[in-house]
């Protein structure tokens, strides 16, 4: 069980600020590894930095050639930066007692390194059941774990745009309960 009281001044319970998260990492992560400073998000589990590689160029080379040569690149650079990830990660983890996990993007393609997959336990009615169990019967999911994800990322990609003014109200909120008076 992770305890969560010792976030250095953060809200119980929840990931520290990104603003600040973003300057931890920008301050420890080497600027050689990508084109700019890398992307730092978070939810009350995990912290996942995506950087963005170099492109490869190779002229006229075709797609599948491209393809094959980003997905060496982002192989490469896992290899190359492994002990060093490790060690920003387990620092973060010590000062943020969250989860650090690792990405990158190179041209359209997009991978992440061991991020998490967290168990979220649910309670479902019968026509919630038989829409998952439609779902595996058709051999869309696996399982009803996995049908439930499906339905998120259906969801996250059908609604993307109401998602993201849902989440930045949640974030002005915030903004503005952390501007309010203070109950020590």
């Amino acid at each position: 069980m992770r305890h969560r009281g010792h976030h250095h001044g953060h809200e119980r319970g929840g990931p520290p600020a990104d603003v600040d998260l973003q300057g931890w990492f920008a301050g420890r992560v080497p600027s050689e590894w990508f084109s700019g400073p890398p992307e730092v998000r978070s939810d009350r589990d995990e912290i996942l930095i995506v950087g963005t590689l170099l492109d490869v160029e190779l002229g006229d080379a075709g797609a599948e050639a491209l393809d094959s040569a980003r997905k060496g690149r982002v192989r490469q650079f896992r290899e190359d930066t492994r002990d060093a990830r490790i060690r920003i990660a387990s620092e973060a983890e010590r000062r943020f007692d969250i989860k650090v996990s690792w990405g990158v993007r190179i041209g359209d393609l997009d991978e992440l390194f061991t991020t998490l997959s967290v168990p979220m336990m649910t309670r479902l009615r019968m026509p919630e059941r038989q829409v998952l169990d439609a779902l595996i019967d058709s051999g869309v999911a696996r399982s009803r774990s996995h049908a439930l994800a499906w339905c998120v990322r259906l969801v996250a990609v059908h609604q993307g745009e109401w998602l993201e003014k849902l989440q930045g109200a949640m974030e002005q909120v915030r903004q503005v309960k952390a501007e309010g008076p203070q109950i020590a």
